[in-house]
């Protein structure tokens, strides 16, 4: 049977989450009538996150360098769909919201997008504020969030996928070439509305909101600071026993 989407998973210590995920996951996929599959990308993991996916019956890439950019261009190095879906180990994809993707996608109208986003239990009304600036600037500008982006393989080759050469906000500079290669080709960028993705909201139990709202503004005012690992720790940083 033809492989027509690959699911593609950046995983680094992400074994919990994964055991939480991935059954989610395969549920969803079977509300569609058409085949897919899953990849895990085992970013240099010190658990058990190939084990997990390997229970789960996913296939598995090991990308040595930290880097989620990377682990997500080499995740669709061995893929087999024409259509790709990044989502992020710690994300539930609802069935109603893979199928929306789907069909963007299957027309032949569309290059590829994102959704709101929302998280897996309450907030601070702070926290909600913040969320809401983004989801704002998500659908104003195009945006997607990089716990969920779809998006055409033509496309994402065409665009040479994600840049390397940033640790952080690969998902903007991606929705912004990708939507340039969609224009000359009468394709929309279609972001998402009527539903939203559920991520963890474990970032705000590791850092207060300041510091990310802090961090947002020195990426902002000095953009050539996710060149740098260091500059990018809440993106991969990992507390132990989480």
């Amino acid at each position: 049977m033809t492989t027509c989407y690959s699911i593609i998973i950046p995983a680094y210590n992400e074994e919990k989450w994964l055991a939480r995920t991935l059954p989610y996951l395969k549920k969803s996929m079977e509300t569609l009538d058409v085949s897919g599959e899953v990849i895990v990308v085992d970013n240099n993991s010190r658990d058990g996150t190939s084990r997990v996916a390997r229970r789960h019956n996913t296939r598995i890439v090991f990308e040595p360098l930290n880097q989620i950019s990377r682990a997500r261009n080499t995740g669709v190095s061995i893929a087999k769909g024409r259509y790709l879906i990044f989502l992020d180990a710690d994300t539930f994809l609802s069935p109603v919201l893979l199928k929306t993707a789907w069909h963007h996608l299957s027309r032949g109208r569309c290059c590829g997008g994102g959704c709101l986003v929302d998280f897996d239990k309450p907030i601070s009304p702070f926290s909600r504020k913040i969320l809401d600036l983004w989801n704002w600037i998500s659908i104003t500008f195009g945006f997607a969030a990089g716990c969920f982006i779809y998006c055409r393989r033509d496309g994402f080759e065409a665009i040479g996928g994600f840049s390397e050469k940033v640790y952080a906000s690969e998902e903007i500079w991606f929705s912004r070439e990708l939507q340039s290669w969609g224009n000359t080709r009468n394709m929309a960028f279609q972001m998402i509305s009527s539903h939203r993705i559920i991520t963890s909201s474990r970032k705000l139990d590791w850092f207060s909101p300041l510091q990310l709202a802090l961090s947002a503004v020195v990426l902002t005012i000095f953009p050539f600071s996710v060149r740098f690992r260091r500059l990018c720790s809440h993106w991969y940083y990992r507390p132990k026993n989480t």
